[in-house]
């Protein structure tokens, strides 16, 4: 975890926030822009293809990420809200090659669908993001999954928030 990550979290919520010394448009465009998007996010050593960017309520955003090894696997957004350049509102899934919603490989206990909120807050030069996510549609089961992987989810946002600030400072 950085050293400017707050995380909080209720009994069904992650929040994490991050200060980035970079202006929110600049910002902005890192989580809406295909070749931005492919330079930061996901996991530190993992090579991001944007297979669709439709930046649209009911649009997605279909990813795969493969290791050094080889192995690949998908994810994807569902956009539900898109207020430039304050506010995406979208569902975060793992998915196939097709972009269907898929299980995670790892934790078949994992809600197939979580609900994520960014939040932009510009405060001079510096861009203030807050992520919230929360299980949708979940079970007992998978909202416990949800929450007992939070120390987990600390660590792979401080590490892709990482990865933003370097892409943020490269392109400022």
């Amino acid at each position: 975890m950085a050293a400017n990550d707050k995380i909080e979290g209720d009994q069904n919520h992650f929040v994490i926030t991050r200060v980035f010394d970079a202006p929110r448009p600049l910002v902005w465009k890192a989580w809406t822009e295909a070749d931005r998007l492919a330079q930061w996010w996901g996991p530190k050593n993992i090579l991001v293809r944007v297979l669709k960017l439709d930046l649209r309520p009911g649009g997605i955003f279909h990813y795969s990420m493969k290791t050094a090894d080889g192995r690949e696997m998908w994810g994807r957004f569902t956009y539900r809200e898109i207020v430039p350049p304050e506010r995406l509102v979208f569902t975060s899934s793992f998915a196939d090659a097709n972009a269907g919603t898929a299980a995670n490989p790892w934790l078949p206990e994992w809600p197939r669908k979580v609900l994520n909120f960014v939040t932009l807050m510009e405060q001079g030069d510096k861009t203030t993001l807050t992520f919230r996510a929360m299980p949708l549609d979940a079970t007992e089961p998978q909202r416990n999954a949800f929450l007992n992987m939070r120390g987990s989810m600390q660590q792979g946002f401080a590490g892709t928030f990482d990865q933003l600030t370097e892409h943020l400072a490269k392109v400022s």
